[in-house]
């Protein structure tokens, strides 16, 4: 690991150890992942690698050098805001398919000082000129996944410039340096992204923007450990640090987006931009055991997890076991309880009316518990009624020494976004106009300057209104099934912060979306190659449909802030090529 570094050199140690909790795992989870053939010294035995530890801050992202550029900014004075804005810009160089100044951002961040926890939303909204009458007219049963038509305003850029005004210790222009230098000089592609890379090449050259900027000579991508270069990403990224986000909605850069929206039929417009703004919002919660787990309120489907927990919460899952088909099957069945509900409700709250206090209320989760059957599986889950009560992606996370908290998730929807990239900006736009509904009864309807539906995440965990864990899973619809499964390993079964994210995790599959499509009833459960044969069974003798699936469970990083030894405990994904770095 290379340090750019103004301290001593007694500052550079990095300790890594394991937790000394010993975690609670039965045989099954023990087998999780021994199939990668070794057997560490210490317990437990079958984790991946160990908790990173460190005294004053820590970043974990799913780059290296991205991580690397945080905790540059970390050591060299910067808090936890700073270095999550040059983690994120440098994500945008190395990892393009996955975010970029093209998509959103959200955030909830812990000020310290002020003892106090903070959400923004900086997602983009639909251009004014996007009508369910438009799509209409032009043969649209449902937005266009690809293309321009699944654009909205891209809302990155607003939310850099909202933290940095807001908390921020360091100039843009300083926070965007080592990534404009690693755009302009070039970056190896590692393992992970150089597949998800070729994965996307043929989309990529469909659209001669993409082919110019994402493919080497317009028609193949980079292979591992090839430098890639992004000169005009460097040059999107020189215009933002020397003139702010007004260089990205008032200036040359939106001017560069509307007119190529105008000439392959897009329906951007300048006042699209310049009507833009990020929101501050209020972190929502609920408390399970003991820990007060708090989400972003919708646009976005953070609330699904904080439901999931309220219909989990009744139950012993602890005696359950990791890995077991007891709590396998509990999982899936609070999934697609919560999930049906979030293809219901979840919508823009600025436009519509979303009842988030009761579909989070543990008295609305007492109500929808009657529905699991612990020895069936449901065959065909609806959404609940709350008012009954009246009551591709990347992630990443910083601490800095002050014990600023910032969980940070930012992304341009598919791989590679819309796949269309304007020729001169650098970056692909997002694909989130594809996730309105055209349904004029659905609360997610498309109308223009409306915000859609948002899959993307942060959360944090606080206890004894301290924070205690920052975290958050990218991909998706796995993410708030990531952020419960990492909980409840953590919470329930003891296990520290790496084990947490190691554990062979399951996905369902198959509810309603908040498209207006509908699922097929009892859904297919996916699972990990850790989770052994005889459980399969079982969840299929409940009524599940089981397959095995390799990729799609999400990228997990954490850090939790273990308040008596003064330290913090790292966590990075293995199936990803993070990394979490600390001093």
């Amino acid at each position: 690991m290379l340090f750019r570094s103004r301290l001593p050199i007694a500052h550079l140690l990095l300790a890594i150890i394991t937790f000394m909790t010993e975690p609670v795992l039965d045989a099954q989870a023990q087998d999780t992942t021994r199939q990668a053939g070794y057997d560490r010294p210490v317990s437990p035995s079958n984790q991946s690698r160990s908790v990173v530890i460190a005294k004053n801050g820590m970043v974990a992202t799913s780059h290296p050098l991205a991580a690397q550029a945080g905790l540059d900014v970390l050591k060299s004075g910067g808090n936890a805001v700073d270095a999550a804005i040059a983690v994120n810009a440098m994500l945008g160089v190395v990892e393009p398919m996955s975010n970029g100044i093209g998509g959103d951002l959200f955030c909830i961040y812990w000020d310290n000082k002020q003892k106090k926890l903070f959400g923004l939303n900086a997602s983009g909204r639909s251009p004014h000129k996007a009508t369910r009458e438009y799509f209409a007219e032009h043969g649209h049963k449902q937005i266009p996944l690809f293309g321009p038509l699944a654009w909205s305003v891209p809302g990155c850029v607003s939310g850099w410039q909202a933290l940095n005004d807001r908390f921020g210790s360091m100039a843009l222009k300083e926070l965007l340096a080592p990534s404009i230098l690693t755009a302009r000089e070039g970056f190896p592609v590692s393992e992970v992204i150089a597949h998800y890379w070729k994965v996307s090449a043929p989309s990529l050259a469909q659209y001669p923007g993409s082919a110019k900027t994402y493919l080497i000579d317009d028609h193949r991508p980079p292979s591992t450990g090839e430098i890639f270069r992004l000169p005009q990403l460097a040059a999107s990224y020189q215009l933002i640090a020397e003139q702010g986000a007004d260089a990205f909605y008032r200036g040359r850069i939106a001017k560069e987006i509307v007119a190529y929206s105008e000439e392959i039929g897009g329906l951007f417009s300048l006042q699209d931009f310049e009507d833009h703004q990020a929101t501050w919002v209020d972190p929502v919660s609920t408390n399970y055991r003991g820990f007060d787990v708090w989400e972003l309120p919708p646009s976005g489907q953070g609330i699904a997890a904080l439901q999931m927990l309220n219909l989990i919460e009744a139950y012993d899952v602890r005696t359950m076991g990791p890995g077991s088909a007891d709590w396998l099957h509990l999982f899936s069945e609070a999934k697609k309880l919560a999930f049906e509900d979030r293809a219901k409700y979840y919508a823009d709250t600025d436009v519509v009316d979303v009842p988030v206090a009761s579909l989070i209320s543990k008295e609305y989760a007492k109500q929808r518990g009657q529905l699991i059957d612990m020895q069936q599986a449901n065959q065909n889950t609806t959404a609940g009624d709350p008012k009954l009560q009246q009551g591709d992606t990347v992630y990443l996370t910083v601490v800095d020494k002050n014990r600023n908290c910032c969980s940070f998730i930012q992304s341009i929807y598919h791989g590679f976004g819309s796949k269309v990239t304007p020729p001169e900006v650098g970056f692909a736009i997002q694909n989130r106009g594809a996730l309105f509904s055209l349904d004029e009864n659905h609360l997610n309807r498309l109308d223009p300057h409306k915000r859609p539906f948002h899959t993307i995440i942060p959360a944090m965990v606080t206890k004894d209104d301290k924070p205690f864990f920052s975290f958050g899973v990218m991909g998706g619809d796995m993410q708030p099934q990531g952020h419960v499964q990492i909980l409840v390993n953590l919470l329930d079964f003891g296990m520290n912060v790496q084990q947490a994210g190691d554990l062979a995790r399951i996905r369902h599959l198959g509810s309603s979306t908040p498209r207006g499509v509908s699922g097929d009833g009892r859904g297919i459960v996916e699972v990990e190659s850790g989770i052994p044969d005889s459980i399969v069974e079982d969840l299929e003798s409940r009524g599940h449909k089981v397959r095995r699936s390799v990729g799609g469970f999400g990228g997990y990083q954490g850090i939790l802030i273990d308040h008596k030894n003064g330290v913090l405990h790292g966590a990075t994904e293995p199936r990803k090529d993070g990394a979490t770095v600390g001093y």
